[in-house]
């Protein structure tokens, strides 16, 4: 990606992927604190959520009580991921701001792909139309047994939303198609084995960002 006029610096899109319970929150939040402190400027978010539209979708996807069709899901999610990136990742990039996310395109075929049982390919190219084509420069896989992170998500002691109450089958279905996905694009992926501690994980992923800022 290039930045939008001459000397400002490149943007940086960085994605935070991987099952329920992984420590994604943490681990964005401790890059956050260490770019910031290197002086950029820092764009944090998520989705679905990251605008007030995406908050809309939010309530619906997660926490509705009725059922949601599979395919009307994926819409969802692709309608809210358009929104997203045109009114809040790209402007942010444009700027030469680092943008930090909370689940983007990939969350989207490993959940509704295989989760739901419809189809990967298609999912992706849903969203690849939503965002127009734009992927991350670097997506952090945080990988766990999903038994795992169930104790995690147990621990916190808050009511489970429509994701992560779905049966052990789904979840083992989402955390195969996240590794088959950094497997295929492993320039853009950093998988890291999530059960490790948050501090030794934050310090492999500012190595990575790192290198990609020539720092």
């Amino acid at each position: 990606m290039t930045a939008a006029g001459e000397g400002r610096r490149q943007g940086l899109f960085v994605t935070f992927e991987g099952g329920d319970g992984v420590g994604k929150t943490t681990q964005a939040a401790l890059l956050d604190e260490w770019l910031t402190g290197l002086g950029r400027t820092v764009v944090r978010t998520r989705e679905p959520g990251g605008t007030e539209v995406g908050l809309l979708v939010r309530d619906i996807v997660l926490h509705h009580r009725g059922d949601v069709a599979p395919r009307a899901e994926a819409l969802l999610y692709a309608a809210d991921r358009a929104h997203h990136v045109a009114t809040v990742v790209r402007p942010a990039l444009a700027r030469g701001d680092v943008v930090i996310q909370d689940r983007y395109v990939d969350s989207s075929v490993a959940y509704q792909g295989d989760g739901r049982q419809l189809e990967p390919s298609e999912i992706r190219d849903l969203s690849m139309w939503a965002t127009g084509g734009l992927l991350p420069d670097l997506t952090v896989l945080l990988d766990l047994d999903p038994a795992a992170a169930r104790l995690r998500l147990d621990a916190d002691d808050k009511p489970f939303d429509r994701l992560e109450a779905e049966q052990e089958d789904f979840h083992a279905r989402v955390r195969d198609r996240f590794l088959a996905i950094a497997t295929a694009e492993p320039d853009r992926f950093l998988v890291l084995d999530a059960s490790r501690p948050a501090e030794e994980l934050a310090a492999t992923v500012r190595e990575r960002i790192r290198a990609r800022l020539g720092r």
